[in-house]
Formats: C-alpha cells, sequence, structure tokens
C-alpha cells in the first residue's frame, strides 16, 4: 500500500512540474517568437528608412549588398514603379534569386496588406509607398525558425536536465513526506495484528469451556460451575479489551468532541482511591494518600478517574507484599501534579521508552496472569494529551517506579 501511494506521489508530483516546466517553456518560446517578430519588422521599417545607394549605386539592374556591416537579419529591399517593374534592389547580406525575388513581388502586390507572410516563398514582408515609388522589404522566416529551432532545443536539453533533477528531489520528498504515513500504516497494522492476537486468548478458552459444557449435557449447572465462573471472567476481561480498543479508536478518529467542565479533583481522587483499598488489604501493600483538598479542574471528569484508576491498578499490581503505592495530588505553579509510585522491581531503561505503546508490556508473563493488555498506559497518555497535560515516567530500584503528570490549574472554588 505505501509502494503505491508512493508512486502515486511521484506520479502526481512529476506530473504537475512536467506541466509548469512546459507552461513556462511554452510562455518563454510563444515570447521569443514575438519578441522576433517585432525585431524583423523594426529592421525592415530601419531598412526602409535609409534605402542605402539604392539610385547612385545601381548597375544593370542587379542586387547590391547594403554597407551597414553591423546587421545580423538579412534585410532584401526592393524598389518598383507603379507597373511593379523592379527599378532597384538591394541585401544587407547574400542575394535572392531573381526569378524568387519577382515571384515574391508579385505576391505582396496581389495582397491588399502592408506587411505579413509569403508561406509559399517562406519570406515575410514589408511594403511602403512614397512619391517616387514602392519600397519592398523582404526577410527569409528561416531567421525566426532557426533561432525558435535553437531555443526549442536548449528549452529541451533543460527541460530534460530539470526533470531528472526534480525526479530524485521527489523521490528523496516522497521518502520524508510519506514516513509519517509509513509509521502510522505500520502501527495500523501492529495494532489490528496485536487486537486480534488478545481477542483470540479468551475466544479460545471460552470455546474450549463451551466444548467442554456440551460433552456433558447430562451434568448440572453445579457440576460446570468452574467452567461456566471462568467463561464469564475471560467474557469480562475480553468486554474489557473492546472498550478499551474502542477508546483508542475514538480518540484517534477525533470526530466526537470531549465534554470538559470544571470538577473537583481532590473528590474525584479520593472516590477512586476506595475500591482499592480492598485490594491492597488482600495484597498486603500500604496505599499512602496525600490529596491536597480544594483543587479544580477543567476536564473530563469521567477521563480523569479513568486516568486514577489506570495508574493506582497498574501500581497495586506490580508491587509485591508488604510494598508501597503512594498516590500524591497537589498543586505547584499554577500546575495540577498528580504522581502515582509504587516500589518493586524497576522497569529496565529499555523499557522505559515504549511504556505507552499499545499492547507493550514490560513483563509480558505477569501481564497476562494480572489480566492486563498492555493498552492502560497508552489510555492514560490519550487521556493526559486530551487535556493539555504531560506525563513523564521514572523508574529506579531506589526510589521504585513512578509516574508524574501535570495539568493546568483551575482556579475555581465551587462548580458552574
Amino acid at each position: 500500500m505505501i509502494k503505491k501511494l508512493r508512486k502515486k506521489f511521484i506520479f502526481i508530483t512529476m506530473g504537475l512540474i512536467s506541466l509548469v516546466l512546459l507552461i513556462v517553456f511554452g510562455i518563454l518560446i510563444f515570447f521569443q517568437i514575438k519578441r522576433l517578430t517585432e525585431e524583423v519588422n523594426n529592421r525592415m521599417n530601419m531598412v526602409l528608412d535609409h534605402p542605402y545607394g539604392f539610385k547612385d549605386d545601381f548597375k544593370g539592374g542587379e542586387m547590391k549588398k547594403n554597407p551597414n556591416p553591423s546587421s545580423f537579419i538579412p534585410v532584401y529591399t526592393v524598389f518598383v514603379n507603379q507597373d511593379q517593374t523592379i527599378l532597384y534592389q538591394e541585401s544587407n547580406s547574400s542575394s535572392l534569386a531573381s526569378d524568387l525575388l519577382n515571384d515574391a513581388v508579385n505576391a505582396v502586390f496581389s495582397q491588399s496588406k502592408d506587411s505579413g507572410i509569403l508561406k509559399e516563398y517562406d519570406l515575410r514582408f514589408l511594403k511602403r509607398y512614397t512619391p517616387e515609388g514602392i519600397y519592398i522589404a523582404f526577410v527569409e522566416l528561416e531567421y525566426e525558425k532557426s533561432s525558435v529551432r535553437s531555443l526549442f532545443v536548449l528549452c529541451t536539453f533543460v527541460l530534460f536536465l530539470a526533470f531528472i533533477a526534480f525526479f530524485f528531489i521527489t523521490l528523496f520528498l516522497s521518502k520524508w513526506a510519506l514516513r509519517p504515513v509509513e509509521e502510522a500504516w505500520m502501527q495500523q497494522n501492529q495494532f489490528v495484528a496485536d487486537a486480534s492476537h488478545e481477542l483470540k486468548t479468551p475466544l479460545t478458552v471460552i470455546l474450549a469451556n463451551l466444548n467442554i459444557i456440551l460433552t456433558h449435557p447430562n451434568d448440572t449447572i453445579q457440576q460446570q460451575l468452574k467452567w461456566i465462573e471462568n467463561t464469564h471472567a475471560e467474557s469480562e476481561r475480553m468486554k474489557k479489551l473492546v472498550d478499551q480498543l474502542l477508546f483508542l479508536a475514538k480518540s484517534d478518529a477525533v470526530q466526537i468532541p470531549d465534554v470538559f467542565s470544571p470538577f473537583l479533583f481532590s473528590d474525584a481522587a479520593w472516590s477512586c482511591l476506595l475500591p482499592f483499598e480492598s485490594i491492597a488489604f488482600e495484597k498486603k501493600i500500604e496505599i499512602i494518600e496525600e490529596i491536597s483538598p480544594d483543587i479544580w479542574m477543567y476536564g473530563n471528569e469521567e477521563q480523569i478517574k479513568q486516568l486514577m484508576v489506570i495508574l493506582i491498578d497498574n501500581a497495586c499490581k506490580y508491587t509485591s507484599a508488604h510494598g508501597t503505592v503512594h498516590f500524591r495530588l497537589s498543586t505547584e505553579q499554577n500546575k495540577i501534579l498528580l504522581k502515582v509510585s509504587n516500589t518493586g522491581v524497576p522497569i529496565p531503561p529499555d523499557d522505559l521508552e515504549h511504556i505507552f505503546e499499545r499492547f507493550y508490556r514490560s513483563d509480558k508473563s505477569r501481564s497476562h496472569q494480572n489480566g492486563g493488555y498492555g493498552l492502560g498506559l497508552t489510555i492514560a497518555q490519550t487521556i493526559v494529551q486530551k487535556h493539555h497535560g504531560k506525563i513523564h515516567v521514572s523508574s529506579t530500584a531506589d526510589e521504585g517506579t513512578i509516574f508524574s503528570i501535570l495539568f493546568p490549574l483551575e482556579r475555581k472554588n465551587k462548580k458552574g
């Protein structure tokens, strides 16, 4: 998919670049043709304004060369009477054949225009009337054609070099521009693969339990209670996973805006800590609470509660017996500080940088035993980002694992 997208990117970009280059060169050639036409017309007008040596240098009616050596446009000039008879002829370069010149003069008089092109003779002409007679200047179109051909060859060469240069630039840019798309695509594929794998395990267990129950149709519910309870537990785990996946999917879609309002953070913290007292008692761990009163926050209260539950639950899971979980909520420098720490085995440094990735577990075996899927901390980070906060984790043998979160402080004494 990424290769196709990259090819499409290169194709469209090169197509647009080629179109722009062709338009630029087309405009350049157009103005060059226009400039040449004006230059030739100006040159013919200048020659007719100063018809060098027509009468004095004429001998036997033969073509004379214009003594102006600086002229680079070959102009042929003739002087004819009212009967269209050539009386004098002059040139600033090589001469035209006499029969061609006579035919060209006749063709000029067959037209009503005083200037134009004789396509059959490949000549441009300019006619001027005087009391003595008629002056006609001719310029071969080959001069203009050769100039345009030279420009066309040059433009083609430049276009070819520019096309090659832009191709390699586009090739590089396609890698750079599509890198975020490629990373997102790989993450999505990995996310789908991990989700499928995680869903497969409870489904396999549920199917196995149901097969066992079906093979004993005469047993009572009490006799099959073990498999029924196990099926129910796996169903609850699967529901939890689906809920987490839906939360992340909605967060990625960013289609439904979250409803924010002021709420008392301190009270929300106490309500989240209370259910874990029994869990801590069973695991023989101590929970130390430091919650400053009357801390208000502007945000989604349910999501903030979910964040605190994730962090407290994570701390309780990875704290061994007789360990400590420390929960602190306070304000520091116009910020709300939420800190959850626990004693126990520290997280390896290599795992810390991946701790918020989806389905990532620093200890896969313990995560499975604790019923985790590696999505909790990802959801926690997402909630923090939604509330314009910052989350940081550190883990050492001396201080344990510490999750620190900073939120903007909402200074209110009561809701509304």
